[in-house]
C-alpha cells in the first residue's frame, strides 16, 4: 500500500520548547519520523515523505510547502489504489499495528489521536478528502458521512499517541522501542513518579 508521511522540516514540535532546544526538536522529531517509516515498511507500506523542506531518509520524499491539506489532498485524490497517510510523530507504532491498519476492508479507517485528531487513515474512495483543522476525526467521519462510504475506525493506543507535549514523552520511555526511544535515553530523559502520576525529568 502506498503510504504518505507528512513532516515539518522547518519546525517541528514547538510545544516541545520547555524542555528541548530547537536543534533538540528537530533532531527528535526526525528520530520519531524514523521509527514510523521503519513500522510502514515491516508492516508491508510503502512510504513517501511529504516534507516542508529536504530531509534525509532512505525513502523517497517530496518537497510541499503548501497547508498540510493541500499537501494530502493533492495526494489521495481520485485515487485508484488505497492510500494511507500516516503521521510522523507517532513513535509507539509497530509493523503489526500498522499491519492491522492496512488490513480493515473498508472504504475509509480512521485512527482517532488524543485530543480530536487523525493519527493515521486508509482511503480506498476517490470522493476522500481531509480536513485537519481543528477536530479533525469528526470532520473525518462527517466527510465520510457526506459522500457515503463506508466508515470503520481503528481503536489503537499505539496509532493514537502522538508526541506533542513534554508530558507526552513518558509514553515514550514507557512502551517505545526503536530511535525515538533511544534518542531520549541518550540525552538524558527518564522517567518521574511522584504522586501517583508519571512524568518525565532530564
Amino acid at each position: 500500500m502506498r503510504v504518505f508521511v507528512p513532516f515539518d522540516a522547518s519546525e517541528p514540535k514547538t510545544r516541545l520548547d520547555p524542555i528541548l532546544t530547537t536543534d533538540e526538536r528537530a533532531a527528535f522529531a526526525r528520530s520519531m519520523l524514523t521509527d514510523v517509516l521503519t513500522a510502514i515498511e515491516r508492516g508491508g507500506g510503502d512510504p513517501t515523505v511529504v516534507a516542508t523542506g529536504p530531509i534525509d531518509v532512505q525513502v523517497p520524499v517530496t518537497i510541499d510547502e503548501r497547508p498540510l491539506e493541500d499537501a494530502v489532498n493533492d495526494r489521495i485524490a481520485d485515487t485508484t489504489v488505497p492510500t494511507a497517510v500516516v503521521m510522523s510523530d507517532l513513535p509507539l507504532v509497530t509493523p503489526e499495528t500498522i499491519d492491522r491498519l492496512f488490513s480493515v476492508e473498508s472504504d475509509v479507517v480512521l485512527a482517532p489521536g488524543r485530543g480530536g485528531g487523525t493519527n493515521a487513515l486508509v482511503t480506498r474512495h476517490p470522493d476522500f478528502r481531509v480536513d485537519y483543522h481543528d477536530a479533525s476525526i469528526r470532520d473525518h467521519r462527517a466527510i465520510a458521512a457526506e459522500i457515503g462510504v463506508d466508515l470503520v475506525e481503528m481503536d489503537s493506543y499505539r496509532l493514537g499517541t502522538d508526541v506533542d507535549e513534554p508530558a507526552d514523552l513518558a509514553e515514550v520511555l514507557l512502551h517505545g522501542e526503536g530511535r525515538a526511544l533511544a534518542w531520549l535515553r541518550e540525552h538524558g530523559f527518564e522517567l518521574a513518579v511522584g504522586d501517583g502520576r508519571v512524568g518525565v525529568e532530564r
